[in-house]
């Protein structure tokens, strides 16, 4: 899985790393706006709790959470824009 994640096309990369919550969160749908649908957002953040913030705010909000890549000492989070 972290394979195929790895090799999406990437429309808009955030780097929240080094901030806490709700931080990445709120750059996470800053970001969201520049991606176009059908797109997808890759959150880069160090904050453990961003791993259950985005993927509840991605179905929330109805966009696809696609999974994160754990790299050392921060995550890849990808979320599939549908609106």
């Amino acid at each position: 899985m972290s394979t195929q994640l790895s090799e999406l096309k990437v429309d808009k990369s955030v780097d929240a790393r080094g901030t806490a919550c709700p931080g990445p969160l709120l750059e996470a749908k800053r970001g969201m706006a520049a991606v176009p649908m059908g797109g997808i957002l890759e959150v880069l953040s160090s904050d453990e709790g961003t791993n259950d913030d985005i993927p509840l705010w991605a179905n929330k909000v109805g966009h696809e959470y696609l999974g994160s890549i754990a790299e050392a000492g921060h995550w890849r989070i990808f979320v599939k824009r549908n609106k």
